[in-house]
Protein backbone atom coordinates (compact mmCIF):
# COMPACT_ATOMS: atom_id res chain seq x y z
CA UNK A 1 0.00 0.00 0.00
CA UNK A 2 1.19 3.75 -0.76
CA UNK A 3 2.79 5.29 2.06
CA UNK A 4 1.28 8.72 1.15
CA UNK A 5 -2.41 9.62 0.32
CA UNK A 6 -4.05 12.59 -1.05
CA UNK A 7 -7.03 14.91 -0.27
CA UNK A 8 -8.30 17.69 -2.93
CA UNK A 9 -9.84 20.35 -0.77
CA UNK A 10 -10.33 24.01 -0.80
CA UNK A 11 -8.14 26.72 0.54
CA UNK A 12 -10.71 28.17 2.73
CA UNK A 13 -12.03 24.76 3.88
CA UNK A 14 -8.02 23.82 4.79
CA UNK A 15 -7.46 26.92 6.58
CA UNK A 16 -10.10 26.61 9.03
CA UNK A 17 -9.24 22.88 9.58
CA UNK A 18 -5.45 24.00 10.36
CA UNK A 19 -7.09 26.53 13.11
CA UNK A 20 -8.52 23.96 14.60
CA UNK A 21 -6.08 21.19 14.13
CA UNK A 22 -8.40 18.61 13.08
CA UNK A 23 -9.95 18.68 9.30
CA UNK A 24 -13.85 16.46 9.89
CA UNK A 25 -14.31 16.46 6.39
CA UNK A 26 -15.74 18.76 2.89
CA UNK A 27 -19.70 18.55 2.29
CA UNK A 28 -19.34 15.48 0.39
CA UNK A 29 -17.16 13.53 2.90
CA UNK A 30 -19.63 14.37 5.78
CA UNK A 31 -22.96 13.23 3.40
CA UNK A 32 -21.00 9.78 2.54
CA UNK A 33 -19.59 9.08 6.26
CA UNK A 34 -15.68 8.93 5.48
CA UNK A 35 -12.82 11.33 4.40
CA UNK A 36 -12.47 10.53 0.88
CA UNK A 37 -8.66 10.31 -0.31
CA UNK A 38 -6.68 9.01 -3.34
CA UNK A 39 -3.33 7.46 -4.00
CA UNK A 40 -0.74 9.25 -6.27
CA UNK A 41 -2.00 7.28 -9.16
CA UNK A 42 -5.38 8.24 -8.83
CA UNK A 43 -5.41 12.00 -7.87
CA UNK A 44 -5.21 13.81 -11.04
CA UNK A 45 -8.28 11.36 -12.33
CA UNK A 46 -10.40 12.76 -8.46
CA UNK A 47 -9.45 16.17 -9.68
CA UNK A 48 -10.88 16.09 -13.45
CA UNK A 49 -13.61 14.30 -12.26
CA UNK A 50 -14.94 15.75 -9.43
CA UNK A 51 -13.01 19.51 -9.87
CA UNK A 52 -13.08 20.21 -13.23
CA UNK A 53 -11.84 23.75 -13.76
CA UNK A 54 -12.41 24.38 -10.08
CA UNK A 55 -9.98 27.42 -8.74
CA UNK A 56 -8.36 27.79 -4.76
CA UNK A 57 -7.77 24.25 -3.91
CA UNK A 58 -5.31 22.66 -2.26
CA UNK A 59 -3.76 19.12 -2.27
CA UNK A 60 -2.81 17.27 1.18
CA UNK A 61 -0.58 14.81 1.37
CA UNK A 62 -1.02 12.75 4.31
CA UNK A 63 0.87 9.73 5.90
CA UNK A 64 -1.33 7.19 5.29
CA UNK A 65 0.22 4.93 8.46
CA UNK A 66 -0.29 7.40 10.38
CA UNK A 67 -3.97 7.25 9.83
CA UNK A 68 -4.14 3.97 11.72
CA UNK A 69 -7.29 1.21 11.59
CA UNK A 70 -9.87 3.95 10.75
CA UNK A 71 -8.24 3.64 6.91
CA UNK A 72 -10.10 1.33 4.96
CA UNK A 73 -9.49 0.63 0.98
CA UNK A 74 -12.77 -0.10 -0.98
CA UNK A 75 -13.24 -0.48 -4.42
CA UNK A 76 -15.22 3.00 -6.50
CA UNK A 77 -14.34 4.13 -9.52
CA UNK A 78 -14.34 0.15 -12.23
CA UNK A 79 -13.81 -1.60 -9.01
CA UNK A 80 -10.47 0.36 -8.29
CA UNK A 81 -9.36 0.45 -4.17
CA UNK A 82 -9.45 4.13 -2.37
CA UNK A 83 -8.27 4.98 0.99
CA UNK A 84 -11.48 6.05 3.17
CA UNK A 85 -11.19 7.48 6.24
CA UNK A 86 -13.76 7.05 8.78
CA UNK A 87 -12.47 9.45 11.15
CA UNK A 88 -11.67 12.75 11.67
CA UNK A 89 -7.76 13.62 10.05
CA UNK A 90 -5.74 14.32 12.72
CA UNK A 91 -3.37 17.25 11.40
CA UNK A 92 -0.28 15.94 12.63
CA UNK A 93 -0.31 13.01 9.70
CA UNK A 94 -0.52 15.73 6.84
CA UNK A 95 3.30 16.00 5.03
CA UNK A 96 2.48 19.08 3.16
CA UNK A 97 0.06 21.10 1.93
CA UNK A 98 0.37 22.66 -1.25
CA UNK A 99 -1.52 24.85 -4.21
CA UNK A 100 -3.58 22.83 -7.04
CA UNK A 101 -3.58 25.56 -9.45
CA UNK A 102 -5.56 25.60 -12.82
CA UNK A 103 -3.57 25.43 -15.69
CA UNK A 104 -4.77 27.02 -19.27
CA UNK A 105 -6.62 24.02 -20.28
CA UNK A 106 -8.44 23.75 -17.27
CA UNK A 107 -6.63 20.63 -15.94
CA UNK A 108 -4.92 20.75 -12.26
CA UNK A 109 -1.31 21.57 -12.44
CA UNK A 110 0.32 18.76 -10.20
CA UNK A 111 3.28 18.87 -8.08
CA UNK A 112 6.00 15.64 -7.92
CA UNK A 113 4.06 13.33 -6.06
CA UNK A 114 5.46 10.84 -3.24
CA UNK A 115 3.77 7.65 -3.55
Amino acid sequence: MPSILYKIVGEHEWLAAAAEGRFIGSAVDLDDGFIHFSTAGQVAETAARHFAGRKGLVLVAVEAAALGAALKWEPSRGGALFPHLYDVLDLKAVRRVVPLPVGEDGAHLFPELDV
